[in-house]
C-alpha cells in the first residue's frame, strides 16, 4: 500500500482498533495495570503497559482468547469530546495518560522551552464495550468490521520500551500485535515471520562468522571478523572502482574534530541530542564526529576554486558516530558507530541538475546490480510547522524545485513527505523492498544551499566575480553497517558468488590429494576468486556439511580421478552436483560468472 494512505486505510483503522481491545482485555487480565499509548505500526499495532508483574505465555494466551471473544460481540466505536479537566477525572488513576492530557492541555515546548504544538482546549476519547481511551482516532465503526480470526498477539514475543523513548523514564511492557483483513493474510503474515527469524543477520552474522557484537568493546560497537571484513571490502571495493569511473575523488578525513567546525555546519546543538559529549584536548573541545560533510567543506576551503573546476565530487567511506539509545540497537541495522559511503558534490547552479540526475543513476545501478530492484523514491521536504531547519525560504524552495525537475527528467516516480528533509535542506531518499517486501530507507540524495553559505563557500565564475557553489550529498548504501545487514537477510547469507567471503572451497577426499588442492588453489587465486583449501584432517562429508553451512557457492571436491584428469567435482550450496569439469574450465567460467556481477545461476 502507498505509505502516505496508510493512515486513511481501512487496515490502519482494524489495527488502531485492535490495539484498544488488546488494552481492555489486559486491563481484564491485569486491573493493576497503567495504560500507556497503542498506536497502529507498518505491519500490525502495539500497546505499552506499566504492569505489576511479568507477563507470562499463559497470559498471553489468555488475553488473546479475551481479545477474540471480545471482537465477536460487535462493539461499537464511539467518540466524544472532553475538556482537559474532564479527561483528568476520567483517567484519575492513569499516570501515561495524565501526562498526555497535560502537554496536550499547556502545548507542547521543545528541550528550549520553544513551542512545538498550540494547546488543546478540547480532547477527544473513544469507547468500546467497557474501555475508553484517549486518543484522536479513527477507528472501525464496530469490532463486527475485525475478523477475530485475523488478529493475534502471539506472534512476536512481548518486549521492553522506555516511555516516551527516554531510557531515564519507566520501563514499559510493548505487546506486539498482527491484525490483516482477512485470516489468510494473517497466516502469509506469519509465514513472513517465520522467514525473517530464518534470515535475520543477528543469527547469521554469527553462524557465518561475519561479525560480532563484543561487550567489552561495548553496545552499538560490531567486530568484523576476516569473512565479514571481506565481504565489507568487496562493496567498498566495487563501488569506489564505480565512483572513480565517474569522476569522484576519494578523500580521508579524521574521526573527530573540533567542535567549532559542527558549530559551524549546524550539526551541534541541532542533533546534540544523538552526539557523544565534547572531548576536552589541551582546552579545546573536540567532538566525534556525527557527519562527514563539514570536514568536505574545510578540503574544499583549503584552495581558490575556479568555475573551471567544478564539479568537484568527493567520496569517503568515513566513519560518524551517533548515540543511540541502548533498547534502540539491533545488530548492524542500527549501531553507534557506522561508516557511510559519503561523497559530496560541489557544483555551479547550471551543473546541478545533470549532477543531481547522475547520483540517481549511480544509486540506480548499485541496486539493481545487487538485484535489489523494488524500490520507490521519497521527496522529503521541511515541515512548515517545525524550526529544526536552517536556511532562507527561498533557497529551500529552490533546492526542492531542483529535485523534482531532476526526478521528472528521469521519468522516475516519487511522492512527497513533509518533515523528512535532512535539517540542511530537501532530500530524495530511496526505499528498498527486499524479498520478504520489508522497506528500508537505503539511497539518499540532499540539495544543499545552505552549508556553502555557512561555511562561506566561493568559486570564482568566468566573470570574474565570486559565486556560492551548490552542495549535494550523496550515499548509494547509506551506511555500510546497515547496508550489509540488509544485504545478509536479503540474500539469506546466499550472497551472489562474485559478492561471496569465501567463493570456492576446494575438499580435498584424502591426505593424498593436498598437493592437487593446493595446485587449484594458486590458479583460481591467479583468476581473481577468492578461494580456500580445506587441508584439515577430517572427514569428507563433514567439510562439506561445514561448507554448505557457510553458504559458500562452489564446493570442489577432488579425489583420484580428478588429480589423474586435472579436473574438479563441482557441487554447489544447494546441493546440486554439476559432476567433474575440467579444471580450466571450471575457472574460466568462475571469473566469467564473478567479473559480470551476476547472481548465482549455476555454470
Amino acid at each position: 500500500m502507498p505509505e502516505q494512505n496508510y493512515e486513511e486505510s481501512q487496515l490502519y483503522k482494524i489495527r488502531h482498533s485492535a490495539a484498544h481491545v488488546l488494552a481492555e482485555a489486559m486491563l481484564e487480565r491485569f486491573p493493576a495495570a497503567k495504560i500507556a499509548i497503542g498506536p497502529p505500526i507498518e505491519d500490525g499495532f502495539y500497546y505499552d503497559f506499566d504492569l505489576p508483574k511479568a507477563i507470562t505465555e499463559d497470559d498471553i494466551k489468555w488475553v488473546e482468547r479475551r481479545m477474540k471473544k471480545i471482537l465477536s460481540q460487535r462493539h461499537a466505536f464511539t467518540m466524544r469530546e472532553l475538556t482537559p479537566d474532564e479527561a483528568r477525572a476520567l483517567f484519575h488513576d492513569q499516570p501515561y495518560k495524565l501526562e498526555l492530557i497535560e502537554d496536550l492541555a499547556r502545548g507542547r515546548l521543545d528541550d528550549n522551552g520553544a513551542p512545538i504544538a498550540d494547546p488543546v482546549a478540547t480532547l477527544t476519547v473513544y469507547t468500546q464495550n467497557k474501555f475508553t481511551d484517549l486518543c484522536r482516532g479513527p477507528h472501525v465503526d464496530s469490532t463486527k468490521d475485525i475478523d477475530p480470526k485475523a488478529v493475534s498477539i502471539s506472534l512476536r514475543p512481548p518486549a521492553g520500551a522506555y516511555w516516551r523513548g527516554d531510557e531515564k523514564r519507566q520501563q514499559l511492557t510493548r505487546i506486539y500485535g498482527a491484525a490483516w483483513e482477512t485470516p489468510a493474510d494473517l497466516r502469509a503474515h506469519r509465514q513472513r515471520l517465520e522467514e525473517a527469524v530464518r534470515r535475520d543477520h543477528r543469527v547469521l552474522g554469527e553462524k557465518l562468522d561475519l561479525f560480532i557484537i563484543d561487550s567489552m568493546v561495548g553496545k552499538g560497537l560490531p567486530l568484523w571478523l576476516p569473512d565479514g571484513a571481506a565481504l565489507r571490502d568487496t562493496l567498498e571495493r566495487w563501488l569506489r572502482d564505480i565512483q572513480i569511473e565517474r569522476g569522484y575523488l576519494p578523500v580521508v578525513t579524521p574521526h573527530l574534530g573540533n567542535i567549532e567546525l559542527y558549530k559551524t555546519s549546524g550539526h551541534y546543538p541541532y542533533y546534540a541530542d544523538s552526539q557523544y559529549t565534547p572531548i576536552d584536548v589541551d582546552g579545546d573541545e573536540f567532538l566525534l564526529r556525527p557527519m562527514n560533510c563539514p570536514h568536505h567543506c574545510r578540503i574544499y576551503t583549503s584552495q581558490p576554486r575556479s568555475y573551471r573546476d567544478l564539479p568537484l565530487r568527493y567520496a569517503e567511506f568515513g566513519t560518524v558516530y551517533r548515540y543511540e539509545q541502548s533498547g534502540e540497537l539491533r545488530g548492524l541495522t542500527r549501531v553507534r558507530g557506522f561508516t557511510v559511503d559519503d561523497a559530496h558534490l560541489f557544483v555551479r547552479p547550471d551543473q546541478l541538475l545533470e549532477e543531481f540526475q547522475g547520483v540517481v543513476k549511480l544509486i540506480q545501478h548499485v541496486f539493481n546490480a545487487l538485484g535489489m530492484t523494488d524500490f520507490r523514491a521519497r521527496l522529503g521536504t521541511r515541515d512548515p510547522e517545525s524550526d529544526k531547519y536552517v536556511g532562507d525560504n527561498a533557497l529551500w524552495e529552490e533546492a526542492t524545485v531542483a529535485i523534482i525537475d531532476a526526478c521528472e527528467g528521469l521519468g522516475l516516480d516519487y511522492h512527497l513527505e513533509p518533515g523528512e528533509a535532512a535539517f540542511y535542506g530537501p532530500k530524495l531518499d530511496f526505499i528498498v523492498r527486499d524479498v520478504l517486501k520489508r522497506e528500508w530507507q537505503l539511497g539518499t540524495v540532499q540539495v544543499d544551499y545552505n552549508l556553502p553559505q555557512r561555511f562561506d563557500l566561493t568559486y570564482v565564475d568566468r566573470d570574474n566575480e565570486r559565486k556560492r557553489p551548490v552542495m549535494i550529498h550523496r550515499a548509494p548504501f547509506g551506511s555500510l553497517e546497515r547496508f550489509i545487514g540488509i544485504l545478509i537477510e536479503h540474500f539469506a547469507g546466499a550472497f551472489p558468488p562474485w559478492l561471496a567471503p569465501t567463493q570456492a572451497i576446494i575438499i580435498p577426499i584424502r591426505e593424498s590429494h593436498n598437493s592437487y588442492a593446493r595446485e587449484i588453489e594458486a590458479l583460481l587465486k591467479a583468476r581473481g576468486l577468492r578461494v580456500k583449501a580445506d587441508l584439515q584432517d577430517r572427514n569428507m562429508r563433514s567439510k562439506i556439511k561445514q561448507h554448505r553451512r557457510l553458504n559458500i557457492p562452489w564446493l570442489l571436491i577432488v579425489g583420484d580421478r580428478d588429480t589423474a584428469d586435472r579436473t574438479v567435482s563441482v557441487r554447489l550450496r544447494t546441493d546440486e552436483d554439476l559432476g567433474a569439469l575440467p579444471l580450466e574450465d571450471f575457472a574460466a567460467a568462475a571469473a566469467a560468472n564473478i567479473q559480470a556481477q551476476s547472481q548465482e545461476i549455476g555454470l
